[in-house]
């Protein structure tokens, strides 16, 4: 499934945020992350997540859409994303 995740952590977890996410997937911009993940992935990256951020403090948005969504991205001005591919 397609993935679109951003995150608001305090300043504190941010890194760390951010380098568990870089293994599952794509950086775009500051706290957005895109990529394609199975169900079992999807699941292992919320369980993981949870452990690295204070749910009273943190957020993290999670939006998933299955395969046979059409996804469309576009990029106005510099492309900030560590790699090609699209979603």
């Amino acid at each position: 499934m397609k993935i679109i995740l951003v995150y608001d952590v305090n300043e504190k977890r941010v890194t760390k945020v951010l380098k568990f996410l870089r293994k599952f997937l794509v950086w775009v911009q500051n706290s957005v992350f895109e990529g394609e993940l199975t169900y079992s992935e999807l699941e292992k990256l919320k369980v993981s997540l949870k452990r690295l951020i204070k749910e009273e403090e943190d957020s993290v948005v999670i939006f998933s859409f299955n395969d046979s969504v059409d996804v469309k991205r576009e990029v106005l001005g510099l492309d900030k994303s560590s790699d090609d591919r699209n979603i």
